[in-house]
């Protein structure tokens, strides 16, 4: 390479060098989208003509049709390849110092839950069989708020049936071509308790099978199969419409409607810190505060002379 070749081949080649075979397949598909937009946004454009207005005329126009945290991924996954380039003199100085990152005003997304009483009808729906069907991965979801990779990940040898506990340290690669892979973070191994009504259900179900194999992904599973599957059940108990991440959503709020610490919620979801979880469910948090605010208002009246 020098510093008179296009922009995007460089890009093209650097992923090839840097991060094919070093990231997640998941990781490695956000790189070569970066590489089209890089290739529609500035097809012409050189290595040695790359500086600080270049990238900034770049990033703007990315932000016009993304929000201002894509568009941050997006910098973040060029910005790499480009203190590369200034390592190899192809470039003279860091093109994204001091970049001015923008975006679309984000669309207010408000996730889609069930409350306790829907909850409650879609599980009367389902069809529990005496062998595992996906109805089954319904309702662990919807007990536990794990994953949808994280319940595939599910072997007879995560349950300690004993301590009524759900042992979560790996997931389902439901998107590749099978296998275990390690949890999103570290925060992500966790054991997670179970109410003894589900711990007896399963040790029924699990006491024939393989310890060591997943229960739920027997065959090639599809996130959309499972939605279809859920988008019946929704249906016929007649309550809103979710997807199978929406159950991880409701098993959250139930907790924090319930009382249940932000810190509880937050480690058996497996995230990472709280504010993960005080973000996802701030409207639901705050609904909680306005609740509060009365009992402390009719608290303090009662403190009169």
């Amino acid at each position: 390479m020098n510093s008179n070749e296009l922009f995007y081949k460089y890009y093209e080649n650097w992923i090839k060098i840097y991060k094919e075979g070093a990231v997640a397949k998941v990781t490695l598909d956000k790189y070569k989208l970066s590489l089209n937009w890089v290739k529609k946004l500035i097809p012409k454009l050189k290595i040695k003509d790359m500086n600080r207005t270049s990238y900034q005329q770049l990033l703007n126009e990315y932000a016009e049709t993304h929000e201002k945290q894509t568009t941050m991924d997006f910098h973040h996954q060029l910005k790499g390849s480009l203190l590369d380039a200034v390592d190899e003199g192809l470039i003279e100085r860091d093109p994204t110092r001091k970049a001015i990152i923008k975006g679309k005003t984000p669309r207010e997304k408000k996730i889609k839950y069930l409350n306790q009483f829907e909850l409650q009808k879609l599980i009367s729906d389902l069809n529990l069989e005496d062998e595992i069907n996906n109805d089954w991965l319904i309702l662990l979801i919807s007990k536990t708020g794990l994953r949808f990779s994280e319940a595939l990940g599910v072997t007879p040898k995560d349950f300690d049936l004993s301590h009524q506990v759900l042992n979560v340290n790996k997931t389902w690669n439901y998107k590749g071509d099978g296998g275990f892979l390690p949890t999103k973070n570290e925060s992500s191994n966790r054991k997670v308790q179970l109410d003894w009504q589900t711990i007896i259900q399963f040790s029924e179900l699990i006491k024939d099978l393989p310890e060591d194999e997943p229960i739920f992904a027997k065959e090639k599973i599809y996130n959309s199969t499972i939605n279809a599957c859920l988008l019946r059940h929704c249906k016929n108990a007649e309550i809103p419409e979710i997807t199978i991440h929406g159950l991880r959503h409701t098993h959250a709020s139930i907790l924090l409607f319930a009382g249940v610490s932000i810190a509880s919620v937050a480690h058996r979801l497996g995230h990472s810190s709280m504010n993960t979880t005080q973000k996802t469910y701030l409207h639901i948090i705050q609904e909680l505060e306005n609740a509060d605010i009365d009992i402390i208002m009719r608290t303090l009246t009662t403190l009169n002379q």
